[in-house]
């Protein structure tokens, strides 16, 4: 069984689906009806603007977005999913991948999310830092010993979870896990608490959007975030993707949940290798291969 994974924010680069635009005249009409839908060129920014540019969340989502679901549109006979996932952001891209909600929907969504997380980020100053080296229990029962808003946010891998909250929550539950014997307690550069309770504000806002918006059933299972597990009822799927701003992201689970289901091939599909790594932290024997280029 095959299954195609999509990967979230923090994988942009300058230059992503550039080739695809210039060699796929399908790729092309997307990109350009995208610019529209935006109302701002994502294209010059994604093709060949500066880092700063492509962080900023407004602009980030939307790109990774693009990219993942334009090259899976692509690969034509080659995108034939058993079952599908994505990180954060990437279920997005897997959704609509699978068929559960059209190119034009999925856009929209994406792009109301992420400014609705920039206001929440801007509406209170937060944070997220990586875990390296713990179990997530230690994390967890640190994160719930602090007065201050911290939380587990992304279970990524066995031995990373990466946690969120208040600034002063995340620095203090940094400096009592560097003493629990962290490998690492490493700040991120994101530009607030995602998958906190500080994201209520963008989770109310959004889930009005996700209500009003047409879902279908999937081709094939799709695993959510929330609850690591195999969904293709649309009604369902709206649930969970309203609670996954709030709620942690269920990586590791999502990624021993397919396995145990019959997985025998992970191929991800959009810029970067984040998620074939991950995988292989789950179990080194698992067969991963990934598409970021257009293919021809």
């Amino acid at each position: 069984m095959k299954a195609f994974v999509f990967p979230g924010q923090g994988a942009q680069y300058v230059g992503m689906g550039k080739d695809l635009y210039d060699n796929s005249p399908e790729a092309k009409d997307l990109f350009e009806k995208a610019n529209e839908i935006l109302g701002f060129r994502i294209t010059d920014l994604m093709f060949e603007g500066t880092d700063e540019d492509l962080k900023q969340t407004k602009v980030t989502q939307p790109a990774i977005f693009l990219h993942s679901v334009i090259l899976a549109k692509t690969l034509g006979e080659t995108f034939k999913p058993e079952m599908t996932a994505g990180h954060s952001l990437g279920e997005f891209s897997a959704l609509v991948s699978a068929g559960a909600m059209n190119f034009e929907d999925g856009l929209k969504l994406v792009s109301q999310r992420a400014l609705a997380m920039q206001k929440a980020c801007e509406a209170e100053p937060s944070t997220m830092a990586a875990i390296v080296g713990l179990e997530d229990a230690v994390v967890e029962e640190a994160c719930d010993s602090i007065e201050d808003v911290v939380v587990a946010a992304n279970y990524n891998c066995p031995g990373q979870l990466v946690i969120s909250g208040s600034i002063a929550g995340v620095d203090k539950a940094c400096e009592v896990l560097t003493e629990k014997g962290a490998k690492r307690a490493l700040k991120l550069p994101v530009g607030g608490a995602f998958h906190s309770p500080l994201m209520e504000p963008a989770r109310a806002e959004l889930a009005a959007a996700i209500e009003a918006t047409e879902f279908s059933a999937p081709i094939c299972p799709v695993y959510q975030n929330v609850n690591a597990a195999a969904v293709t009822d649309p009604a369902t799927i709206k649930e969970n993707l309203v609670a996954q701003l709030t709620a942690p992201v269920k990586w590791t689970q999502t990624v021993q949940n397919m396995i145990a289901d019959g997985v025998s091939s992970f191929t991800e599909v959009g810029p970067g290798k984040v998620l074939q790594g991950l995988v292989k932290k789950v179990d080194r024997k698992m067969e991963t291969t990934g598409y970021s280029t257009y293919q021809g």
